[in-house]
């Protein structure tokens, strides 16, 4: 395992440098909740290994318990993104996967083929399953595992304050509707219609 020793060594704790990040997120994207926060995350990345190739349980501990500080005051509900040979399934409690509808598939993340990040997540959830796709209100990408996949559009980029998660980088987002109707839309209550044009709806 290769280490980089660029970004100095008196950062946070990862748990800490996880919850900050996480909070930023939260208050960027006005999060509440029940809103659906998806997680990516290579453990190998945050000890400056290549992705998938020193995954480690003790990082992934880490990792959830800085997303559970923060989780335990907003109520998001985290979605834990497995790693290609699972074909980005998400770990998630059966209960929401029920409510929401999601195609729930059949498999067990374990460290190499999953990631240790969800094979983490799927022990240490009540009920878990993993489900095959859904669309997130934000989401936290920690080692450029490539969420957007997950994400609703349109995908807002969120610049941390702390860009590194240990070794990796760090990379989130948060998502708004889209803006439709072109130069005469109104998009809130309060916005005044454009000057009339010759054209008319209705």
């Amino acid at each position: 395992m290769t280490t980089s020793h660029t970004h100095g060594t008196d950062r946070p704790p990862i748990a800490d440098q996880v919850e900050r990040a996480l909070s930023e997120l939260a208050e960027a994207g006005k999060l509440k909740a029940g809103r659906i926060v998806v997680i990516g995350c290579s453990t190998s990345e945050v000890q400056g290994a290549r992705i998938g190739t020193s995954g480690a349980e003790e990082i992934a501990e880490r990792i959830y318990e800085g997303v559970e500080r923060v989780r335990s005051r907003i109520g998001f509900r985290p979605a834990w993104q497995c790693c290609e040979h699972l074909n980005r399934a998400l770990v998630v409690p059966r209960e929401l996967a029920e409510e929401k509808g999601w195609t729930i598939v059949s498999a067990v993340p374990v460290r190499k083929a999953g990631g240790s990040m969800a094979a983490y997540a799927y022990r240490h959830l009540d009920d878990p399953c993993l489900v095959e796709a859904l669309q997130a209100d934000a989401g936290i990408d920690i080692g450029e595992t490539l969420i957007g996949m997950h994400l609703r559009p349109v995908a807002v980029p969120v610049r941390p304050s702390v860009p590194w998660i240990g070794e990796a980088r760090l990379t989130m987002a948060y998502t708004r509707p889209k803006l439709i109707g072109g130069e005469r839309a109104v998009y809130s209550l309060e916005e005044r219609p454009g000057p009339a044009s010759s054209g008319t709806c209705g």
